[in-house]
């Protein structure tokens, strides 16, 4: 009797490691797909408020008709990325932001702008966006990390890969001009 327990213990032992390991893939899942929501919520607070901005700043920056063009491009562009995968969506997100970036810069050439309470407004909610983005990035990130860590470690790699759990791609947002390496010349 004794010899036929040993085995049904370790059966039973080793469907509820099993079914732990399982929940905790599904757990991470859920918490990942929760963090890319997070992201696009942000993301889309800030593309729904970039047409106000642009609308405000047309009147103060009618010759910089090429500026404000750019950032309607991407703000569209960045738009569709969102179903393109993490890196895409970071790659125009990056693009968006140093248009804006752009944007802010000439708008120091117009005192009166900077003075207009709406506009003040906007950047500064833009830039509470901005931080909320990133707050979003950093969970996501995380997130992200614990179920790779989870899908590629062992043991529980081996139900990862029998009921279709895959590694997560990070959210990484691709300014290029953060990657190049600034020169100093002292002469």
């Amino acid at each position: 009797m004794f010899l036929f327990l040993v085995p049904l213990v370790l059966a039973a032992a080793l469907l509820l490691w099993g079914v732990a390991i399982y929940n905790r893939l599904v757990k991470q899942r859920n918490l990942l797909e929760e963090g890319a929501s997070g992201i696009d919520v942000q993301l889309k607070r800030r593309a729904d408020l970039i047409p106000n901005l642009l609308e405000t700043v047309k009147g103060y920056m009618a010759h910089e008709k090429g500026t404000l063009e750019e950032v309607t491009r991407l703000r569209t562009s960045s738009l569709e990325a969102g179903s393109k995968g993490m890196e895409a969506k970071g790659r125009a997100e990056g693009m968006l932001g140093a248009a804006l970036g752009r944007l802010f810069a000439v708008a120091e050439n117009y005192p009166e702008l900077k003075a207009d309470r709406n506009f003040a407004d906007l950047q500064a909610t833009l830039e509470e966006i901005e931080e909320q983005v990133q707050l979003a990035r950093r969970y996501y990130n995380g997130t992200a990390r614990n179920m790779n860590i989870l899908v590629q470690s062992f043991p529980s790699n081996i139900l990862a890969r029998a009921f279709g759990f895959d590694t997560a791609e990070f959210f990484e947002i691709d300014a290029p001009e953060d990657r190049e390496v600034p020169r100093v010349d002292f002469n």
